[in-house]
Formats: C-alpha cells, structure tokens, sequence
C-alpha cells in the first residue's frame, strides 16, 4: 500500500469573499477544520501538510493540530499563486510519501467516503478527482461582455472539485513541467493531463462546494447542519 499524505491548501487572499476565509465560522466551527476533519477520519493518510499565509500560521495552528496531532507537519507559507502554493506543499512532502490528496481548505462539506473513493483510484500514471456533473445548461459570451456567443454541450461536463489525487512522483514531474514552461492553471489535474497522466472522475455531490462568496458560507453551513442533525437523530 502507498504511503498518503493530505496537502491542504488554505493560502488564499479571499478577494471574492472579502477577505481570509478559511477560519470564518460555518455551522459553529472554523471552515478550515470542518475540511480537516474528513481528512483526519482515513487512518490511511500517514502525515498532513497545511498550506496557508504566513500572518495566519498561529490561527492555523491552533485550529488543525487538536485535530491532525502528530501527523501534521509544520505549517508551510503559501506562494502568490495557488499553484505556488501547492508547489511549496509538495517540496516540503519530500521523500515522505508516495501518493498525495491535494484538498482546499475553502471546501468544508467534503466527505471522508468520497475521499476514500479516490485514493482508490490511484497509482503510477493514473490520477483522480471529486468532480459533480453540470446540470445547468452552458452558455458562452462574447468577450467582457454579457452577450451569449454560444449555447454549449453540457454531455460529458464535469465541474471539478478537491481533492484531487496522484502519485508524488507524478505531482512533481507535473508542477515541474508547469514551472519550467510557464503555465499557469488553476489545479492540478490540468497540469497532470499536460504529461499526458490518465485522470479519472470519481462522482461526487455538488455539495462539496467551494466557499467562494457569502452566499456560499450559507450553502456550507445550512449543510454541515443538517448532516449534524441526522447525526444525532441516528445515535
């Protein structure tokens, strides 16, 4: 079995949001620990690395070591960009693992299950990600403007979420080849397809969604919510 480790990446400046979210509360917690306690649950993962801002290393701290302990290592400063960010995670992740789930903080209503479902599908040359089909029909503007250019095939459309999942060889070679071309992307699955490692979707809900405006915190929190309450009504 491949050695695992989580890469949480919660470095973001939160432009769209209003500021650093990742230790707003949703549903009476942090965001960042609703994210690291479905992580924590696989006994699978041997070690965490926590990717965040510098100003935010002793907030960070205090939120994921009660709940990651021993297996987290110590916290690792973001770079300009997410890419950077996770490029920073993986160097310090260096001869500690062979298989990485890249996950951002930002998505507190993953799910220990569907994580699980993706270290499955992973191995040498063959990555995975949580992805939720598109139900809404695509449209496609003109440049800077709001006039649709185009109605889209929504047929075989995935939005994709975190975690993603790969080898760290992989990874490496990936963010390498990124770094040495320029290319910029806005996760890592694009940069694994760009050295042509086969990626596959393991379906997931669209609740795994990304906090990215208020409106959205809601959404998070109205969810984490009712996931307590069957909670306890099962007990």
């Amino acid at each position: 079995m491949m050695r695992w480790a989580g890469l949480v990446v919660a470095a973001g400046e939160g432009r769209r949001f209003g500021g650093f979210k990742q230790l707003v509360e949703i549903a009476g917690r942090p965001m960042l620990a609703w994210s690291l306690d479905a992580l924590a649950a696989i006994t699978t993962f041997d070690l965490f690395a926590v990717v965040t801002a510098p100003e935010a290393f002793d907030d960070v701290e205090c939120v994921a070591r009660p709940i990651l302990g021993e297996r987290l290592l110590p916290l690792i400063a973001g770079g300009a960009t997410r890419q950077e960010s996770v490029r920073n995670g993986l160097n310090a992740l260096a001869g500690r693992c062979e298989a990485v789930a890249i996950h951002d903080g930002a998505r507190p209503c993953v799910q220990a299950a569907e994580i699980v479902a993706g270290m499955r599908e992973t191995a040498p040359g063959q990555a995975a990600l949580l992805a939720a089909r598109v139900v809404d029909t695509l449209k496609k503007t003109e440049p800077g403007s709001t006039l649709v250019r185009a109605t889209l095939p929504r047929e075989n459309v995935w939005a994709a979420q975190t975690p993603q999942f790969a080898t760290y060889g992989d990874l490496v070679a990936a963010h390498d080849r990124a770094a040495r071309s320029g290319v910029r992307a806005t996760d890592d699955i694009e940069l694994l397809e760009a050295i042509e490692v086969r990626c596959t979707i393991v379906p997931s809900s669209a609740e795994n969604l990304k906090v990215t405006q208020q409106s959205d915190r809601e959404l998070a929190a109205a969810i984490l919510s009712a996931r307590m309450r069957r909670a306890e009504c099962s007990r």
